[in-house]
């Protein structure tokens, strides 16, 4: 028998909030994103979905949003994330398949691998 059920309910809802706050953020960058246009500035697709993750997979010219929870070790991986790929200051695409097309693009205009 618990001594005190109220702490068990405490920590409960605790854990809830949490998970809830990792959800929540997602799922805004993902509604957020459907406002995304090829061409904006950076500035006004941080007026959209607000700061990229800051890690070390970002860049100037690549930013990543976090949109779907992996792992459960708190960090986030860039395949917790939608990339946003910038030339030139401007929006050029967003998500895997467009960052993939573009990165294959990029080899083969360097004429290298990756």
């Amino acid at each position: 028998m618990m001594k005190n059920p109220g702490k068990w309910l405490t920590a409960a809802f605790l854990l809830l909030l949490l998970a809830a706050g990792c959800m929540t953020e997602a799922a805004r960058n993902v509604e957020n994103s459907k406002r995304l246009r090829v061409g904006m500035t950076k500035e006004q697709v941080l007026s959209v979905m607000g700061k990229p993750v800051q890690e070390e997979f970002s860049t100037p010219d690549l930013w990543y949003y976090f949109v779907e929870s992996v792992w459960t070790d708190g960090l986030t991986t860039e395949e917790e994330c939608m990339p946003l790929v910038f030339e030139n200051g401007r929006l050029m695409g967003w998500g895997n398949r467009f960052y993939s097309h573009w990165r294959s693009r990029e080899v083969q205009t360097r004429g290298g691998v990756e």
